[in-house]
């Protein structure tokens, strides 16, 4: 039986990428920035700094507190009171804490969106841990945080299962040497097959979660 997990949060555990990323890509448009069709893939792991700092490299002339205060704005009413979770989640989550796993979130979302969403879900206190990137100071593009969110959830980094359903965060992890098992979301789905060949384990749904020893 797998002993720890990993979740990410937005398009992992809820329905959220549509959220997120129409917060992130909104800021570009009114800043008249181009970008390219793989720039949601390219965002994703980075968090908001990390998406304020590339965001400036763009050319978006705002500092990154202007710009991680705008994206903050955008999500936080939909996180607190609409964002749903993915189907069949509460349920597989209540049963893998009844069974003793330890239960941890890795996001780039911050605090201020993510917990009020996992407290209104009533699944915020099945969790260990409930980290947001900004806690490591990095973001999921560098493999230290994988490592060093399994010496804090008292496991080795191979032990630790990481899931995610972006394949860049994905990818990362599995260098850092954690299992990985790549999550479907529409998001993501024109990049299924990669992440297949990255991880271990792929899931359509949360139920086949239950499935993995």
């Amino acid at each position: 039986m797998i002993k720890a997990y990993l979740f990410d949060f937005d398009g992992t555990l809820v329905d959220s990428m549509p959220t997120y990323v129409s917060s992130m890509l909104r800021i570009l448009d009114e800043n008249g920035i181009e970008y390219g069709d793989d720039l949601v893939k390219i965002i994703t792991p980075l968090g908001l700094l990390g998406t304020a700092e590339y965001y400036i490299k763009m050319g978006v002339k705002k500092s990154r507190e202007e710009i991680i205060a705008k994206m903050k704005e955008y999500m936080y009413e939909e996180y607190l009171h609409n964002i749903p979770a993915k189907d069949n989640v509460i349920s597989v989550l209540k049963t893998l804490k009844q069974k003793g796993a330890k239960l941890n979130v890795l996001t780039a979302s911050p605090h201020v969106t993510l917990d009020p969403c996992l407290k209104r879900l009533g699944v915020f206190d099945l969790f260990d841990n409930v980290w947001s990137c900004d806690d490591f100071e990095t973001t999921k593009a560098n493999p230290q945080i994988y490592v060093k969110s399994a010496e804090k959830i008292g496991e080795r980094v191979e032990d630790v299962l990481f899931l995610d359903d972006n394949y860049n965060a994905d990818l990362t992890a599995k260098k850092a040497g954690m299992q990985v098992c790549a999550v479907y979301d529409e998001s993501s789905k024109d990049y299924i097959e990669e992440m297949k060949q990255v991880a271990d384990y792929y899931i359509y749904d949360f139920k086949e979660l239950l499935e993995i020893k």
